[in-house]
C-alpha cells in the first residue's frame, strides 16, 4: 500500500516551530495509517510545513520560512516560491504575515510532476509481482485544482477559462501519464482505477463565470463549503475493464466516497468491522450491472454548519438556526432552485428522521450505535439537547 501526494490529515511534527530537530521521524501520518510507502507533502500549500517527504523524514529539512506571495496569472490566488527568509519575523516584516516553515528546495509549480514521477516509479516496481498475483495499492491525492492555481509554462494558455483552465488540462496530462504507465507495464486491464475530487469549486468559481463565462459549478447551485450541490457533487469515474460489466456506462444512482472502503472490501470478500466504516455501503453490484440503489441515507454539511440529507432523488436540507428546512427533487430540479417542502410532508418527515438517526446512531448503515466525539452542539438545530444526550452510548 503507498500513498504519494498531499496527506493533509495531519502529522506530528518533531519539536516546535524554531526548534526543531529533523533527525527525528514524523509520527501520526501514512505508515501511521496502514500504508507501507509514503512520498509527498503534510497538506495543503497554505498549512504549518513544505517540504518532500519520503517516508517519516523530509529529504531536504524545512528549515527556511515563507508565507503566501501574489499569484500574477490567476484569479485571487497566491504563490509558495523563493526567495524564501531565514526567519518567521523576517517574512513578517516582508510579507507582512508570519512565516511557514519551508524547505529550501520547495517549489509549488512542481507539485503534480513530482508525484506523478513517482507514482510511476512505483508502478514499474511493482507491475511483475502484480502480475504474479500479488496487487498494489496507490492512493495518488494531488494538490491540484487547490489553490494555489499554477500549470507550468507548456499549458499555459491551453483552455479558454484562464489558469485554472490550463491547470485542470495539466492535470488530465498527469492522469493521462498514470493511465499510459499502467498499459506500457501490461495490468491497465486489470487494474482498478477511481478518479475523483474533493469538493466543488473554490469561491474563484463566481470571477471565472464573469471572466471567462466558464461555470465550474455546471448547473448546481453555488460551490465549494456550500450545503447545496454545487459544493457536493463531484466527478466520479471508475476504470478496470476486466472487471466492469459493459464499461462506458453513465450511473446515476448515488455514490459517496465513504462507499469504496465497503466496495473494495466487498471485492476481497473481507467483512468491515461493525465499528468501521459506519457511513460506506458498497457500489459493486453496479460494476456488475446488476439493479442496486444506495440504501442508507447520505449526510452533508457545509462549512457554516447546516446538514443536508439525501435519499434518492430527494435532498432535505436541514432546518439551522434561523435558516428554515428546505427540500428539493434533485431529478426535476438538481440546481436546487424551487423548495417543494409544503408539497411533501410524507418526505420530509422520513429524511428528518433519516438525518436524526445518523446523528444519534453515529452511522448511516444498519450496526451498534456509535458515540460521536462531541456532546450536542448548536448546528443541530432539528434535534433536541436532551434527545441527543439520550441517545448516546
Amino acid at each position: 500500500t503507498a500513498m504519494i501526494g498531499k496527506w493533509h490529515l495531519g502529522m506530528d511534527f518533531p519539536g516546535e516551530p524554531g526548534n526543531r530537530d529533523w533527525t527525528q521521524p514524523v509520527l501520526d501520518m501514512p505508515l501511521d495509517k496502514g500504508f507501507d510507502h509514503f512520498q509527498g507533502i503534510p497538506a495543503s500549500l497554505n498549512y504549518g510545513i513544505l517540504a518532500w517527504f519520503d517516508g517519516r523524514h523530509a529529504k531536504v529539512p524545512p528549515t527556511l520560512y515563507t508565507n503566501k506571495k501574489p499569484n500574477q496569472i490567476a484569479l485571487s490566488d497566491y504563490r509558495i516560491k523563493p526567495p524564501y527568509d531565514q526567519t518567521p519575523e523576517a517574512t513578517h516584516e516582508r510579507l507582512g504575515t508570519r512565516g511557514m516553515e519551508i524547505a529550501p528546495d520547495f517549489v509549488d509549480s512542481e507539485c503534480l510532476t513530482r508525484f506523478t514521477s513517482e507514482a510511476m516509479t512505483l508502478i514499474r516496481s511493482r507491475s511483475q509481482s502484480a502480475k504474479a498475483g500479488k496487487p498494489f495499492f496507490l492512493y495518488l491525492p494531488y494538490t491540484s485544482p487547490h489553490k494555489p492555481v499554477i500549470p507550468i509554462p507548456e499549458f499555459r494558455g491551453r483552455s479558454k477559462a484562464g489558469a485554472y483552465g490550463d491547470f485542470v488540462i495539466e492535470t488530465d496530462h498527469h492522469v493521462g501519464q498514470i493511465m499510459k504507465c499502467l498499459r506500457e507495464e501490461g495490468i491497465a486491464e486489470n487494474t482498478i482505477v477511481i478518479f475523483t475530487s474533493d469538493n466543488g469549486p473554490e469561491n474563484t468559481w463566481k470571477q471565472r463565470l464573469e471572466k471567462y463565462a466558464h461555470d465550474s459549478s455546471y448547473i448546481y447551485r453555488e460551490g465549494k463549503r456550500s450545503i447545496y450541490e454545487g459544493g457536493h457533487r463531484v466527478p466520479f469515474f471508475v476504470h478496470w475493464p476486466n472487471g466492469i460489466e459493459k464499461p462506458g456506462r453513465v450511473v446515476r444512482r448515488t455514490v459517496c466516497q465513504t462507499d469504496i472502503l465497503a466496495t473494495l472490501a466487498d471485492l476481497v470478500g473481507q467483512e468491515i468491522p461493525d465499528r468501521a466504516g459506519e457511513d460506506s455501503e458498497s457500489f459493486l453490484a453496479v460494476l456488475r450491472d446488476k439493479p442496486s440503489k444506495r440504501d442508507a441515507v447520505l449526510i452533508s454539511h457545509g462549512s457554516k454548519g447546516r446538514f443536508a440529507a439525501r435519499q434518492g432523488r430527494w435532498k432535505l436540507v436541514m432546518k439551522h438556526q434561523r435558516n428554515r428546512m428546505e427540500l428539493y427533487d434533485l431529478e426535476s430540479d438538481p440546481g436546487e432552485e424551487n423548495s417543494v417542502l409544503r408539497q411533501h410532508p410524507d418526505i420530509v418527515k422520513m429524511l428528518t428522521k433519516e438525518a436524526t438517526n445518523a446523528v444519534l446512531n453515529g452511522r448511516t448503515t444498519p450496526g451498534t450505535v456509535q458515540p460521536n466525539d462531541t456532546g450536542w452542539w448548536n448546528d443541530l438545530t432539528w434535534v433536541s439537547e436532551q434527545e441527543y444526550t439520550a441517545r448516546q452510548p
